[in-house]
């Protein structure tokens, strides 16, 4: 698969964490609801079904390891940030096979896209000190 397929996997991960972190509905019925309404063709399932998997079952690490990372709670951060962040944070914890510099582009582009207009600063800062910590033999 491309970079481009992994990309729009990412972003639809977002969606669908954002989804699932607001309306707390279950997450095949999420999966299945951008099974029909996207184009499968174009984003990688299995990394899309990966990440949304991922997040929920993981959440509290992960937000145990965003929080000395952050200026505030997890809970009073943005919604749609807190998704991104959420992620990036399980992409950088549990996919080491995608370089951290990676993870961290990604989710500022994410942020781009979905988050407020200062917010991808924000999600930069974040992850950028996570991986300090959970990357720190790649970083060196």
């Amino acid at each position: 698969m491309s970079r481009k397929t992994r990309s729009r996997a990412r972003h639809h991960a977002v969606q669908a964490i954002y989804q699932w972190q607001m309306t707390g509905q279950d997450l095949n019925e999420i999966k299945n609801q951008f099974l029909i309404e996207e184009d499968a063709s174009k984003f990688e399932i299995e990394y899309f079904d990966k990440l949304l998997r991922g997040v929920p079952s993981n959440l509290q690490a992960l937000d145990e390891q965003l929080t000395p990372c952050l200026d505030r709670s997890i809970e009073s951060v943005d919604p749609v940030e807190r998704a991104i962040l959420r992620l990036g944070a399980f992409e950088l914890i549990h996919q080491l096979e995608v370089p951290y510099k990676v993870v961290i582009n990604e989710a500022v582009d994410l942020a781009k896209v979905f988050g407020a207009e200062q917010g991808h600063r924000y999600v930069n800062g974040v992850l950028d000190k996570l991986a300090r910590t959970a990357r720190k033999t790649e970083i060196g």
